[in-house]
Formats: C-alpha cells, sequence, structure tokens
C-alpha cells in the first residue's frame, strides 16, 4: 500500500486519465475526493474508489470559480481533517477550435481567458488552498498535468499550449517554495492519450481507430497513443 491513509483531491477525476488515477490511488491505500463538473461520472467515479475499501468522495467544482475551490477543499477538510496530495489534472481543450478554426488570428480575447482560466489559473488557486493544510502537516504532494505540447506542439492552439507551459513555471516556482515545508511539487507532460479530450478535435472522424493509429505512428516514438492507465503509474509515483 503506497498511499496508505492517505488523502488525495483529484480534479477533474471523473473521467479520463483523472478516473485512472483515483481508481490506482485507492488500490494502494488512497481516500480520493473527486472535483469535478461531471456530476454523474464524477459519483461513479467515487462509488468505484469506494468499492475497493478506501473513502470516495464526490464534490462538484469548477475550477474556474475560486470560490468553488475554496468550498471543495474546505469540504475535504471537513471530512478527513487533511489534504495529502492534489493532483491538478481538470483541463480542456477550445471546443469551437474545428468551427472557428486554428491559429492565433482566430483567437478571440474570450476564448484565450477561458482557456487560461480552465488549465492555469485554476491550477493556481487549488494549489493556494491546499497549500496551507500541507504546511501545517509537514507534508504534501503536488501533481499538476501539463502537455507536451508546450515543447511540440502537434497543432496551433496558442491559448492551451500557453497555459500549459505556465503550469511549468508553476511549478517549478512552488517545488522551489515549498520544498523547505516536506512538499513536493511535479508536473507530467503528457504527449496524445486517448480520452474525451479529444473529443473537439477528432468530431466528425469517422474512424477514430485508424485516426488515433495514426497519431501514434507521427507522434509517439512506441508508435502507439497513450491510454489513462500510463498516465496514472506516473501520477502513483510522484505522490
Amino acid at each position: 500500500m503506497l498511499l496508505s491513509n492517505r488523502v488525495a483531491i483529484i480534479t477533474g477525476g471523473a473521467i479520463g486519465m483523472g478516473r485512472s488515477m483515483a481508481l490506482l490511488f485507492a488500490d494502494e491505500g488512497c481516500s480520493v475526493v473527486i472535483a469535478d463538473i461531471l456530476t454523474k461520472e464524477g459519483t461513479k467515479t467515487a462509488e468505484e474508489v469506494s468499492k475497493k475499501g478506501r473513502e470516495g468522495v464526490f464534490i462538484k467544482c469548477d475550477i474556474t470559480d475560486t470560490r468553488q475551490i475554496q468550498d471543495m477543499v474546505e469540504q475535504t477538510i471537513n471530512k478527513f481533517g487533511k489534504v495529502d496530495i492534489l493532483v491538478n489534472n481538470a483541463g480542456g481543450f477550445p471546443k469551437d477550435l474545428q468551427s472557428r478554426g486554428m491559429g492565433i488570428v482566430n483567437t478571440t480575447e474570450e476564448q484565450w481567458d477561458k482557456i487560461l482560466a480552465l488549465n492555469l489559473k485554476g491550477y493556481v488557486f487549488c494549489c493556494k488552498a491546499v497549500v496551507p493544510y500541507m504546511i501545517k502537516q509537514k507534508f504534501g504532494k503536488i501533481i499538476s498535468i501539463s502537455s507536451m505540447g508546450v515543447f511540440a506542439p502537434p497543432g496551433p492552439s496558442v491559448e492551451y499550449h500557453s497555459a500549459k507551459a505556465g503550469v511549468l513555471g508553476m511549478t517549478y516556482n512552488l517545488a522551489f517554495e515549498l520544498a523547505p515545508h516536506n512538499i513536493n511539487v511535479n508536473a507530467i507532460l503528457p504527449g496524445p492519450v486517448r480520452t474525451a479530450f479529444w473529443d473537439p478535435v477528432t468530431r466528425g472522424v469517422a474512424d477514430k481507430d485508424a485516426y488515433f493509429a495514426r497519431v501514434g505512428k507521427i507522434q509517439v516514438p512506441l508508435q502507439r497513443v497513450g491510454v489513462p492507465e500510463d498516465i496514472a503509474g506516473v501520477a502513483l509515483f510522484l505522490a
């Protein structure tokens, strides 16, 4: 039991990579708070965690709203008395990418603000909300999901890739700031992983299996697109 009696918050934990992390953490003895906007899916994942013998709790939370973040963390503390692990996993791609077209000339201020809030600002304020408790207990693990698109964009999305680059800057800063308090801060940079994240990109694609097979051969040295369990294993190591 690598995470025996630990308590983790996983944002965006209802589906995809977050769900895989939640289930793997539970296998290793961790109670998990699923913070997500997807009520049905989040509740189901929390129930799956509980079936593994640990406590799974779903809390509806939109991380673009700092008040909801603070309320979610306070509910976690009231329930468990602590938070040991934060996984900043919630995020997303512009949903109207195909309709408005790619490239900076098609980027709107509204979309910029929305994507930065979801993929960067929310991460910062989730960290701000949990760090005081981690400092008090002299222990913490913070893991944030960035993207290989920071260094090798598979296509133009200046708002998304800028946000994910910001996650790296945040990670370096917090690793430096919080190390004296025995708090480890790391980031994971996934390449293409087949989850609902890709839905805006693959909308209208007839044969999705063939599409992802092609993406894997072009972008990934292993010649395959990743699966959520690939990233969950790395998160477990860092947690």
